[in-house]
């Protein structure tokens, strides 16, 4: 995934477009979800969420897997409250991920399982690779999806699906996952990169303060639990964007016929 530079923790952070943030997991052979990496990860997207001039936030890998969930070879050595810290960490990273203010997108390549799809499915967006495959395989050892898995993926592709995916351990495939409004898009193996930072692009270059604006009506609006109180939440942030500089300069580019300068103010 581009130039991503590598840290010792797993985790890289790059600048591929104006305005867009990449965090790269980097941790060969499978980017499992060490103690380490997702305190390393955790820190970053704290981080990036407290940067004004960071507008969209792709999270990505290097390797031959997205991420292939928890590393198991450090849970055999963990004790019972070992085990329940580390996937408490897993749950406050996506969480963190999830909380972001800033259009987020995951960039899935190779296998996306277990924590590794719970942390895609904690972003806005989610592109996979043709090749990739997706699951929440945890039933199959014997234990549940404990980071998200369950919440997200019902409200993202609806309980059916997240049952018949989740109650047969079911690995599939990303044709199999678009199908299923788990994934966004399916692109080619040699285009994701590519198409991915297009797509982030095309986000940042909108209103960073309508970006944020609208991702916080529909998440908050939803949770709101009726149409009425999403409507609510709907004006109370078109209200907030209404008076900002964007949405002057934004007329003035329509009328001059050119592209907006938007300054996030």
């Amino acid at each position: 995934m581009g130039n991503a530079a590598k840290t010792s923790d797993g985790v890289g952070r790059d600048v591929p477009a104006e305005g867009v943030v990449r965090l790269t997991l980097d941790r060969p052979p499978v980017n499992a979800l060490s103690r380490t990496l997702v305190a390393r990860l955790h820190r970053l997207v704290t981080e990036v969420g407290r940067e004004d001039d960071v507008r969209v936030v792709v999270i990505a890998a290097r390797g031959k897997a997205f991420c292939a969930g928890a590393d198991l070879k450090e849970r055999r050595g963990m004790s019972q409250v070992e085990v329940r810290a580390t996937v408490a960490g897993i749950g406050a990273l996506t969480h963190a991920v999830a909380a972001l203010p800033q259009p987020t997108l995951a960039v899935i390549s190779g296998a996306a399982l277990g924590g590794g799809l719970e942390l895609a499915l904690a972003c806005d967006l989610r592109m996979a690779a043709r090749s990739a495959r997706l699951g929440l395989p945890e039933c199959s050892l014997a234990i549940i999806p404990g980071a998200g898995g369950t919440q997200r993926l019902a409200r993202i592709a609806g309980v059916s699906v997240a049952k018949k995916w989740i109650l047969s351990a079911h690995v599939g495939s990303a044709t199999e996952a678009l199908a299923d409004r788990i994934v966004d898009w399916v692109v080619d193996d040699d285009q994701l990169a590519a198409t991915a930072v297009e797509q982030a692009r095309k986000m940042a270059g909108c209103g960073p303060l309508a970006l944020r604006a609208a991702k916080s009506a529909i998440d908050q609006g939803l949770a709101a639990g009726s149409l009425e109180a999403g409507l609510a939440v709907e004006q109370a942030s078109y209200q907030r964007v209404l008076p900002t500089e964007d949405r002057r300069e934004a007329l003035r580019a329509f009328a001059d016929k050119r592209p907006p300068r938007f300054s996030g103010r």
